[in-house]
């Protein structure tokens, strides 16, 4: 695999299986996670899919038709990806859990509702049962799927008392100074 760059340490490395990467989409997909980001009160930003690198060149993601295998090289080509590399100092064994994890979840449906549910948080006016929807691992979008994978290792990417699936591209990409 081809050493990368690190956006915001501009350092080159060869991503480590464990890691999450961000980066862009394009089209009317792109748009609609930006507005739904936006309505939940995390604004625009660059950063609209996260990933799980699994080693040999592999992701996993979480995607419309469910969670999926992928290669890497996908996202290598034109868009620009930041990783999480060197933000958190993780174990060979969490590394390894995290992996798991990742494929534990593979065909996991994807979940529109999370953004609904952020949006109305946001609000104010979020109902038990949409909370609820929201934390099951039943169905997830990319983020919150990067970060149960990270939770089931034993790693709390955040510490802020939110309830689980509560999570954005965008709150990952301020995790690791991205955004």
């Amino acid at each position: 695999m081809p050493e990368v760059l690190l956006a915001w340490g501009m350092t080159s490395f060869t991503p480590q299986p464990g890691d999450f990467g961000l980066t862009q989409i394009d089209g009317a997909v792109g748009w609609m996670v930006k507005v739904g980001q936006w309505l939940n009160g995390d604004g625009f930003h660059d950063w609209q899919h996260a990933f799980i690198y699994v080693g040999d060149g592999q992701i996993i993601e979480s995607a419309p038709g469910g969670a999926r295998g992928a290669l890497l090289s996908q996202y290598m080509v034109e868009d620009t990806v930041v990783w999480s590399s060197g933000a958190f100092d993780l174990t060979e064994d969490q590394r390894e859990d995290i992996v798991f994890s990742a494929t534990r979840y593979l065909g996991t449906p994807y979940s529109a509702a999370t953004y609904f549910s952020l949006a109305t948080a946001r609000l104010g006016i979020r109902p038990r049962w949409l909370k609820n929807l929201v934390s099951d691992t039943n169905a997830m979008i990319c983020s919150q799927y990067v970060d149960q994978c990270y939770h089931d290792a034993g790693v709390r990417l955040f510490t802020d008392g939110r309830i689980p699936g509560d999570v954005t591209p965008g709150d990952l990409a301020r995790r690791i100074g991205a955004a």
